[in-house]
């Protein structure tokens, strides 16, 4: 979340992932960090015990929306 933060504060898109148990903490860095509404993906928790396929379907899965936000940006 940070690095994304830090990224777009200085004008480079970027697309922070984290797990749904931590989107409030997401939510909470983001306006820590004077970006109140930043966006950012979620996905499902958790990713630790998933086999190289289950992660590889997980990617898959987000990719458009990683490209989605990359082209729209934090407007």
């Amino acid at each position: 979340m940070l690095d994304g933060i830090l990224l777009e504060k200085e004008s480079v898109p970027s697309a922070s992932i984290v797990t749904d148990v931590f989107e409030i903490t997401g939510r909470a860095m983001a306006e820590q960090w004077g970006v109140p509404t930043y966006r950012f993906l979620v996905m499902p928790h958790p990713i630790a015990n998933l086999t190289e396929a289950q992660l590889d379907q997980r990617a898959r899965e987000i990719a458009p929306e990683v490209v989605k936000l990359l082209l729209q940006g934090q407007e």
